[in-house]
């Protein structure tokens, strides 16, 4: 059974974030929210936890296209090709931000990623998805959670969330309302500038 564990994101509580910090650690699974929609998240590092998020999600995980949910850019260089100035420039000016650049990987990328030739990358404009990431000390993988409604694409209510997933993940945040608008995802891993799907964030750069 779940836990659910309010934060609050104008000043996320320390305790509480090492609270879920520590769940990621064990492998567990993590519903949490960012500045789109609420996500399902786990520890980069952690096959196992992988393997029951693809699980969940019905598909195999090599061919999952799940998000990097990275605090800042700083770290970028550990999983993505070195990329020219007009790509950094234009990821500096969006993020963070409701945006997902796909980007060409690297050869650091985990084991369960080493076959992809792209990898997702999202700087959320959240504090409690930030500071989590922070304190883990490495990216979180991420899956936007959907909604069965024909009319609402993405759950928004955390208690509705954490009802219906109660049974599925270890820890849902509680931080407040969700967006239902995604992330717009733009490619930008063969140097041009390709809108994949228009989301929350414009793509007038």
């Amino acid at each position: 059974m779940a836990e659910l564990i309010r934060i609050y994101e104008e000043n996320p509580n320390p305790r509480e974030i090492a609270k879920v910090v520590e769940v990621l650690r064990d492998g567990g699974l993590v519903i949490y929210p960012t500045d789109t929609v609420y996500g399902l998240g786990c520890d980069i590092t952690n096959s196992k936890a992988l393997q029951k998020i693809a699980r969940i999600k019905g598909i195999k995980l090599e061919k999952a296209h799940f998000s990097f949910i990275c605090a800042d850019l700083s770290n970028l260089s550990d999983y993505v090709r070195q990329i020219d100035t007009p790509t950094f420039k234009i990821l500096k000016k969006a993020l963070p931000g409701p945006y997902t650049f796909i980007l060409p990987g690297n050869n650091n990328l985990p084991k369960d990623f080493k076959k992809k030739k792209t990898v997702g990358i999202r700087v959320p404009n959240n504090n409690i998805a930030v500071d989590i990431v922070k304190k883990l000390g490495n990216p979180i993988v991420s899956t936007s959670i959907h909604d069965e409604d024909e009319l609402l694409e993405y759950t928004t209510d955390p208690e509705l969330i954490y009802e219906k997933w109660d049974n599925l993940v270890d820890v849902v945040v509680d931080g407040g309302y969700g967006d239902n608008v995604a992330s717009t995802i733009i490619d930008l891993s063969e140097g041009e500038f390709t809108v994949v799907r228009e989301g929350k964030g414009s793509v007038d750069f």
